[in-house]
């Protein structure tokens, strides 16, 4: 099982003399970088964040939520048309990750198996679409 792993992701500076950690308590919580990244390619992306809680991502999930203009856009048209066929992937076989890197101390880019690649995860963004958070919004 292929596995990318991060460690004490760096943490965003500032400009004068104060250390990170300082500044990284005034930020919310959902901006801060997180302490820990697993991607296991086949499974899908845990992240511990820095209040110690932890979100799981399928990687389907995290590819149907790409937040890529063309996701963006295929979503919107699928919320007017429930009905609408969708696109097919570009491979066959199930949908894996084929890697991700660190863009900045802000966010995380995801390759999949089906090509896309485009698509910049922040820290805010994936706080957003975690599927527990997001199955707690709909009820």
């Amino acid at each position: 099982m292929d596995t990318l792993k991060y460690r004490n992701v760096p943490t965003i500076g500032t400009r004068d003399t104060q250390p990170a950690t300082e500044e990284l308590t005034e930020e919310p919580l959902r901006m801060q970088p997180p302490t820990r990244i697993d991607l296991k390619k086949d499974r899908g992306l845990t992240i511990e964040w820095a209040d110690g809680s932890e979100s799981f991502y399928p990687i389907a999930h995290l590819r149907k939520w790409s937040p890529s203009a063309d996701s963006k856009e295929l979503r919107a048209e699928q919320k007017r048309n429930p009905l609408m066929v969708l696109p097919g992937g570009g491979s066959s076989g199930p949908l894996t990750a084929l890697g991700a890197e660190l863009v900045g101390n802000y966010a995380l880019r995801i390759r999949f198996s089906d090509g896309h690649d485009v698509g910049i995860y922040s820290w805010e963004y994936l706080w957003s679409i975690d599927p527990t958070r997001m199955d707690k919004d709909k009820d």
